[in-house]
């Protein structure tokens, strides 16, 4: 029996809580179920945190079930990357793991019970021709001229079409409800349409394959889901599930939809990620530009942060546009705690101290996190000859100037206080060194006289410096609606041309040797930062996870002053 006192902090909440105080259910099981075609994205993560985290407050279970009813489109490696993103985010369904395929055999004897009852039949229409005769919104519909065909006739009909003696598009077969009802779903819809195609589970014990309205009340009700939560699409499908399950007189779940996610600069759709994905817009589908969650698991993303951003824009039953610069800033809370500090230089400047010992090094101690003092302290050696970063020097700067320039002096991160005194350039007029003199007297960032520095910059030794590659993330759509086109262009031209930078010449310290791919760090005054998969032992490769600016602090607290 679950508690009825779980706080109702929205509408989905109040409504179980009232059916558990009425009696209407005595438990709570939820389901989710992906379509095993495409990897999940960050809607899909809203949907997940809202069942299964449901479930779990009222200390009920939550199902997870493929969907998959078309093998045209559906293939193995897509249920084991759907499984992997659940598990990443934190969920589990234990020993609940089950297929719309497993109900294939159930949900044709229920067939064939509504064929019996004269709630079925099949239609021998073209699928343009059935398209037809629905009519449209405002126009009634026709029937069809096969929708009087007798039990034993279309009992016959169907079964053949089981057994394979029919092309695809020959025979499907049809509800008996309504063709002139308002509600567009209840004309009269396709149960099973006929597809010569090996399922992914099956191979090619069927040939018939039910259509998704016809599948989804109906697995519910097998699995006994008390409150079956989808987004508001389903909501004008509803009347449809009612129907099926009123007319086979099973178990009966109520279904409650809510807002899905509406993420800008991004789009939220799995057709149209296939297209970026299968017209090379993009690497695959774990681009790190992707919303899919296997692309913001590569760029560094906490599973953490996508769970607190799911729970701050809440359940909502009207759509709205969520701006993506929350998700950045649950993105950087996270990182912020989590993350250790370390020093790359993505644009490298040579630095030489010419009053320093050539042959000297010696180990500065830095912080590896000021957020958590329990991640203790590193040592980072220091060298005659440096890098930093190249727009951290301006030989003629603009007043206000707290970096590197001819004369100026800056701290330098955990080490010392030095000055730039000469400038050396290319034969292009390019500055492609600064020579400098430091303080022995500033070891570790202060000055035993007082004096005061404003600029403070990171830096690398040259001599223990690792190669890195840097790839520099931008969205991947230049507005925010990218499906605010014009005339006669789609959304693929709303794509930022800049999304991606690759820095290849990048400098990291040594401590970096060896992180493993996935591993996260804050590249101090740049931004957080994930190893790549693609790093090797020669080599490393980050992502760019996302800078330090945080955007959404000041609309927050703009929203806040008004």
């Amino acid at each position: 029996m679950s508690e009825t006192n779980v706080a109702p902090t929205d509408f989905i909440r109040e409504i179980i809580n009232e059916d558990l105080r009425t009696g209407r259910f005595n438990y709570v099981r939820t389901r989710f179920p992906p379509e095993p075609n495409g990897y999940l994205h960050i809607g899909h993560a809203k949907a997940i945190c809202i069942d299964f985290g449901i479930a779990e407050e009222y200390g009920g279970v939550c199902n997870l079930r493929f969907d998959d009813t078309n093998p045209a489109k559906e293939e193995a490696k897509y249920v084991q990357a759907i499984k992997e993103d659940i598990r990443w985010l934190g969920f589990d369904w234990g020993d609940r793991e089950y297929y719309a395929s497993d109900y294939f055999e159930q949900l044709y004897e229920w067939a064939i019970q509504l064929i019996k009852d004269g709630k079925a039949y099949v239609d021998s229409l073209s699928p343009e021709e059935i398209k037809e005769y629905r009519g449209g919104f405002g126009v009634p519909g026709k029937e069809s001229p096969y929708r009087n065909r007798s039990v034993e006739e279309n009992l016959d009909l169907f079964q053949r079409m089981r057994a394979g003696e029919f092309r695809e598009g020959e025979h499907v077969l049809r509800a008996k409800i309504d063709m002139q009802s308002g509600n567009m779903n209840l004309r009269d819809p396709v149960m099973y349409r006929i597809l010569h195609a090996p399922h992914h589970r099956t191979g090619n014990r069927w040939c018939i394959y039910p259509m998704y309205d016809w599948a989804h009340g109906q697995c519910d009700s097998i699995e006994g889901i008390t409150h079956s939560l989808c987004d508001l699409a389903y909501e004008d499908h509803r009347p449809l599930y009612d129907w099926f399950l009123d007319q086979l007189g099973i178990f009966h779940p109520r279904q409650i939809e809510f807002a899905r996610l509406n993420l800008s600069y991004t789009v939220l759709s799995k057709r149209y990620l296939l297209r970026l994905v299968e017209g090379g817009y993009v690497s695959g589908w774990d681009d790190p530009r992707m919303p899919t969650l296997a692309g913001m698991r590569r760029r560094g993303y906490p599973p953490e942060a996508i769970r607190a951003f799911c729970d701050r824009i809440g359940v909502a039953k009207s759509e709205n546009l969520v701006d993506i610069a929350l998700l950045e800033h649950c993105v950087r809370e996270e990182l912020n705690k989590r993350a250790p500090r370390v020093m790359g230089v993505l644009r490298p400047l040579r630095v030489v101290l010419v009053n320093y010992p050539e042959d000297q090094v010696e180990e500065v101690e830095a912080i590896n996190n000021p957020e958590d003092p329990g991640m203790g302290v590193r040592k980072v050696p220091f060298s005659r000859v440096l890098y930093v970063e190249q727009e951290d020097f301006m030989e003629d700067p603009p007043r206000k100037w707290f970096r590197l320039a001819p004369g100026r002096e800056v701290r330098l991160k955990h080490a010392y206080y030095i000055t730039c005194v000469d400038v050396v350039k290319d034969e292009r007029g390019q500055v492609v060194e600064l020579r400098c003199t430091y303080d022995p007297e500033t070891r570790g960032g202060g000055s035993p006289d007082g004096r005061r520095v404003l600029g403070t910059l990171h830096w690398v030794s040259a001599a223990h410096a690792l190669d890195a590659e840097v790839r520099l993330y931008d969205y991947l759509f230049s507005k925010p609606d990218p499906m605010e086109v014009e005339e006669g262009k789609d959304f693929i031209s709303n794509l930022n041309p800049n999304s991606l930078e690759v820095l290849d010449s990048c400098k990291v310290e040594p401590s970096l040797r060896g992180a493993a791919p996935g591993s996260r760090f804050q590249f101090l005054r740049q931004g957080y930062f994930c190893v790549d998969p693609d790093s090797t032992p020669q080599k490393l490769v980050f992502n760019r996870t996302v800078t330090l600016k945080d955007t959404w602090s000041k609309i927050a607290k703009g929203q806040q002053e008004e």
